[in-house]
């Protein structure tokens, strides 16, 4: 007699369970390969780009270093950025503690990286060599970088720009006063008036401009930016001021200093053409329109010291600059 043997409820599980798993196992196998695959096509390339020095870049008389970041995705006939660090910085630092770079990653533009070799890292802004066109110091040695740059990649010669913080503030001033010609606007974070910082005795530091304690006429301002390039009679570039009112290195009054000197030279009444606040604690005037590409843009903060730009800056300069897309 043959014996019937049913399975029970228990036993049906442990006679399907193991094929249950092996399909399992062998469907994660197949998609787990699937979704790494998709992960790397998903992911961003890495970057390539790096900050690197350049030398023998042409005529430089007070020994300049240069350093130059190209984007990987830089644009056709690409504009370029001088950007210029403060007094004991560097080059690198710029580079390192700013989002100059990061935004020339976005919008295609080349940056310069200039380096200070004098004692505490300075910039040249008060010799009478450093405030005329072609006089030599500093300014030659930062024309020359722009003029290999230029050549170098086919850059826009119409869309070349300026900016920096404290000493390099300074020196942005100074740039647009010597070199109309060739900048399209710049943009100064904490720095004084051109001519604000000349000195006689061959010191490069004015403790009366640092606090403060210089103040002209506006054509009085004007005539010292028209004395660096006598006879020039072509377009003058767009000014972006930004200082804090807590600044005790360079004091706050060198702000409204530097606003009559641009809006002279530029021909501008000194009554703004609109005034708002973008951030808390921001006092924007606006000089000849009201819009983001004014001739003279003058950001306010409150309360700030001497420690600018901090982050989100930087944007509102590359927009100023119509760099921004």
């Amino acid at each position: 007699m043959t014996r019937i043997v049913r399975s029970t409820p228990k036993a049906r599980t442990k006679l399907t369970a193991r094929p249950t798993r092996t399909k399992l196992t062998v469907l994660i196998s197949a998609i787990v390969p699937l979704l790494a695959s998709l992960l790397f096509l998903a992911a961003p390339p890495a970057s390539a780009a790096t900050l690197r020095e350049v030398t023998g870049f042409g005529n430089n008389p007070s020994n300049l270093r240069m350093h130059l970041y190209v984007p990987d995705r830089v644009a056709s006939r690409p504009a370029v950025l001088v950007g210029m660090h403060g007094c004991t910085g560097s080059g690198p630092y710029f580079y390192s503690s700013t989002e100059f770079a990061s935004l020339a990653d976005r919008y295609g533009f080349i940056v310069i990286y200039p380096s200070a070799t004098r004692s505490g890292k300075c910039w040249d802004v008060s010799s009478p060599q450093a405030l005329r066109r072609d006089g030599g110091s500093d300014p030659v040695g930062i024309r020359s970088m722009i003029s290999w740059v230029t050549r170098t990649y086919g850059a826009d010669t119409s869309r070349i720009f300026v900016t920096g913080s404290s000493s390099g503030g300074m020196m942005t001033n100074v740039l647009l006063g010597d070199y109309p010609d060739v900048f399209k606007a710049g943009a100064a974070y904490m720095g004084v008036p051109f001519g604000c910082f000349a000195t006689t005795d061959g010191s490069g530091w004015n403790s009366a401009c640092a606090n403060g304690n210089v103040t002209r006429t506006p054509q009085a301002w004007g005539n010292l930016v028209r004395a660096a390039y006598p006879g020039y009679t072509g377009a003058r570039p767009r000014m972006q001021t930004w200082h804090g009112t807590a600044d005790t290195t360079l004091r706050y009054p060198n702000f409204g200093e530097q606003i009559k000197q641009w809006t002279n030279v530029l021909g501008l009444s000194q009554t703004p053409a609109r005034t708002d606040s973008p951030q808390s604690g921001w006092t924007r005037t606006r000089y000849g329109n009201t819009g983001d590409q004014a001739p003279v843009e003058a950001i306010s903060l409150q309360g700030v010291g001497h420690s600018v730009p901090t982050t989100g800056m930087a944007a509102h300069t590359i927009r100023f600059f119509g760099l921004g897309g």
